[in-house]
């Protein structure tokens, strides 16, 4: 019995040893060493425990990890059969390989943050990523991010970003899928089917809004409507707004700051068109206050130069072989303007309550001043195109 105590204790030490050369616990495994080392000997190891229990009752086993099955194997071993029987059955290594994490990054700000060149924020600024715009990230140190956005690498401090699973669910909202044709021409159909109809066609390098994979087909929003296109022809991308170098940003706005000034030009030299000094027109009292009366009714709220051009327009008339060629005349002619056929003008006549603004721009009218061009017609500001003057609108 002492005996076996002693190869015991061995077949403990050389287990401790050989355990040790191993990265995981012991008890990882015990199960796949307990079926190999119980296999045929179950009624042995009740045996050998008595006979232990009964040798040394003072003494307590202390069984962890599947130990408890490795005491109980066959003791009749000599000491070269226990270190073999140990080495065929170490506890093979297992590697747990890291979880990947995502490299993504979102902006994470109402309007922009900047980019900079080093990690501090006096340092030069490199671009700007504007909200709902991503990239990638490339380094990170003390509470910034290197990341790359389009064309722009550069910092941005970790305050002002997403990262992980809150940048991918954004990104999923406002990222845009397209489908774009690399054939020649690609039919947009009504259904997943070739011998469905076809919506439109698509040409070599058009893109449309992707909604959709779907097997062999994409779904895809054409002019309005569902479509599928084959899959086979076209490539799908998913896209992220990204970052804007400062380089771009100057020159957009050196672009637009010409554009305003080319549009300011052309809208002086229109407007130098249309206020042009025409010949005056010999009008009586009585014409200058229905003139008057007419631009009350017609554009009393208006500013000045809407009530001018108000009569100007009956003026443009008056010097039109197409119309009358006398102020009564073109104002009361049939279907022409309201007011003079619900007789709110003749009230101001009679009463004499024209506004002393109405009696200038009528009087300025009559004298040739024209602020719109040779426009005869005028309405309330809406689809009609043409010079827009207060709520009016003339052409």
């Amino acid at each position: 019995m002492k005996t076996n105590c002693e190869r015991w204790k061995y077949l403990l030490c050389v287990i401790a040893v050989t355990t040790a050369f191993v990265s995981i616990p012991f008890n990882i495994k015990a199960a796949d060493i307990t079926a190999k080392i119980t296999d045929g000997i179950g009624k042995k190891q009740e045996a050998t425990l008595d006979k232990m229990n009964s040798a040394d009752k003072t003494s307590e086993l202390v069984t962890t990890a599947g130990a408890a099955n490795v005491l109980d194997a066959e003791i009749s071993m000599n000491k070269e059969e226990l270190i073999t029987f140990a080495r065929n059955n170490r506890i093979p290594e297992v590697i747990v390989q890291p979880q990947e994490q995502s490299t993504f990054v979102m902006a994470n700000v109402n309007q922009y943050v900047n980019i900079r060149q080093d990690a501090d924020q006096d340092s030069e600024k490199l671009g700007v990523l504007y909200k709902d715009c991503g990239g990638d990230i490339l380094e990170r140190k003390d509470g910034w991010t290197k990341l790359q956005s389009g064309d722009v690498i550069g910092w941005v401090k970790n305050e002002y970003l997403y990262f992980g699973k809150e940048a991918e669910e954004l990104a999923k909202e406002v990222g845009i899928l397209t489908a774009c044709s690399n054939t020649e021409t690609l039919r947009v159909r009504k259904e997943a089917s070739t011998s469905a109809g076809i919506l439109g066609l698509l040409a070599n390098g058009e893109a449309v809004e992707a909604i959709a994979e779907e097997g062999d087909w994409v779904k895809v929003s054409y002019e309005g409507a569902t479509g599928y296109v084959s899959a086979e022809y076209v490539k799908v991308t998913f896209d992220i707004d990204t970052a804007e170098s400062m380089e771009t940003i100057r020159k957009r706005e050196e672009e637009a700051a010409k554009a305003a000034e080319k549009a300011r030009a052309a809208s002086a030299k229109a407007q130098e068109a249309r206020n042009v000094q025409k010949e005056a027109v010999l009008a009586s009292a009585t014409e200058l206050e229905i003139l008057g009366a007419l631009i009350q009714c017609e554009a009393g709220g208006e500013p000045y130069e809407g009530q001018v051009a108000v009569g100007a327009v009956v003026m443009n008339r008056v010097r039109c072989s197409g119309y009358p060629n006398t102020i009564t005349e073109v104002i009361y002619a049939s279907g022409q303007f309201a007011p003079a056929s619900k007789g709110k003008m003749e009230s101001l006549i009679l009463n004499k309550t024209t506004n002393a603004s109405c009696m200038q721009a009528a009087q300025e009218a009559i004298n040739g001043r024209c602020n719109v061009g040779d426009a005869l017609h005028f309405r309330r500001v809406g689809n009609q195109q043409g010079l827009v003057i207060g709520n009016h609108v003339f052409w």
